[in-house]
């Protein structure tokens, strides 16, 4: 069975320098949500990155399901950043990396 991981690369947008504490709170709700329900494998920022803000790494049923999260991320949704969404088939012992 094929697994699939979906990956949100958050790019900073030409507002992003005006991200509030209050913007930071909305989006950080937002993952202690989507955590909770269990849709997050990881996330976190990047340093060192010019241009992008962080990632965020999805479980999710479908691609067009991560996109809905993407679109739902007070960053995005508020206009202080965009997004790419890429698929990312796991590889691992389960099902021989692949071979």
């Amino acid at each position: 069975m094929e697994k699939w991981l979906y990956v949100m690369t958050i790019k900073k947008g030409k507002t992003y320098n005006k991200v509030t504490k209050a913007v930071i709170t909305r989006h950080v709700e937002n993952l202690r949500n989507l955590d909770a329900d269990g849709k997050i494998v990881l996330c976190g920022p990047f340093k060192g990155y010019p241009g992008v803000a962080g990632m965020v790494i999805f479980k999710t049923q479908s691609y067009e399901e991560a996109e809905a999260l993407c679109k739902l991320e007070p960053l995005v949704a508020e206009g202080y950043a965009t997004y790419t969404l890429a698929a990312l088939q796991v590889a691992d012992k389960e099902n021989n990396y692949l071979l």
